[in-house]
């Protein structure tokens, strides 16, 4: 085998490869984006229709087809500009390119602590709150027009922010490891026709921000005062208090660590 022959095999592999981990990326991100599983369902119907026409000798149908699959493309990037550009965004996004702060055991029960004092008293007096957690993904573009605060967590000022007369209490915020960095945050809603129609705007946006990132979002409901997580595509409604902190402590803990705790056990259990 000469060298250009082995050469050529590796560019063969690293060609399929890319393609491979191009594809993955796209269907990764695209089962978590409610309009673009809509655009590819419709662009799949489209694409069927072609065919049967073609079988069927319709020709009428298959010159407007043509027309469509021809402009179709450039009226979608238009039309769905948003929607692709976060797309990409989550392409080029990787857990190396976090800027979140990877918490200690102790900082992270510390965050559910003051979140959840400030969470019970919330649901206690009903009143409406949406606070969401970043993890890998950067959700920048929610901080940058929201007011920032980079002040350090507590139950206290939780609680003010979202005490009726505070002008920011309308909005979400948003927490970074363990800092809260912004107030009156304002979310895309989801466009998810499943999602229950008496459900209101904060549970819309905890679960639109839950669908584009992959942050958790924690509502307290204004008016049943009930507490609900929205994470990795899904709403986690009426949950209890207890319910709510273990959900929230397993959320927020380490991939890796739950792999090191699982190495740990069955080591005990060997021995």
């Amino acid at each position: 085998m000469t060298l250009t022959m082995v050469w050529s095999m590796i560019t063969k592999i690293l060609d399929i490869c890319i393609v491979w981990i191009m594809f993955y990326f796209i269907f990764k991100n695209l089962k978590n984006n409610v309009k673009m599983v809509l655009i590819f369902k419709g662009v799949i119907l489209i694409l069927f229709i072609k065919v049967l026409s073609n079988l069927l000798n319709l020709y009428t149908v298959g010159i407007l087809l043509e027309y469509v699959i021809s402009w179709g493309p450039i009226a979608l990037i238009i039309i769905f500009q948003p929607e692709i550009r976060n797309v990409l965004e989550s392409i080029g996004r990787t857990q190396l390119l976090g800027r979140h702060k990877v918490l200690t055991v102790d900082e992270r029960e510390k965050v559910v602590f003051e979140i959840m004092t400030a969470i019970e008293h919330l649901k206690r007096q009903r009143i409406g709150a949406l606070i969401v957690i970043e993890r890998n993904m950067s959700l920048q573009e929610y901080i940058v027009p929201a007011t920032k605060l980079y002040a350090d967590i507590s139950s206290q000022l939780l609680e003010a922010i979202f005490l009726p007369p505070n002008p920011l209490h309308d909005g979400g915020i948003i927490i970074q490891g363990d800092r809260l960095t912004c107030a009156g945050a304002v979310f895309k809603t989801s466009m998810n026709p499943n999602v229950n129609k008496k459900l209101g705007t904060r549970h819309r946006a905890a679960l639109g921000v839950a669908e584009e990132t992959d942050a958790i979002a924690l509502v307290v409901s204004e008016e049943t005062g009930r507490i609900s997580i929205a994470c990795d595509n899904y709403l986690h409604y009426n949950l209890t208090l207890e319910e709510f902190r273990l959900m929230l402590l397993d959320e927020l803990r380490p991939k890796a660590e739950v792999f090191y705790d699982a190495d740990e056990s069955e080591g005990d259990e060997d021995e």
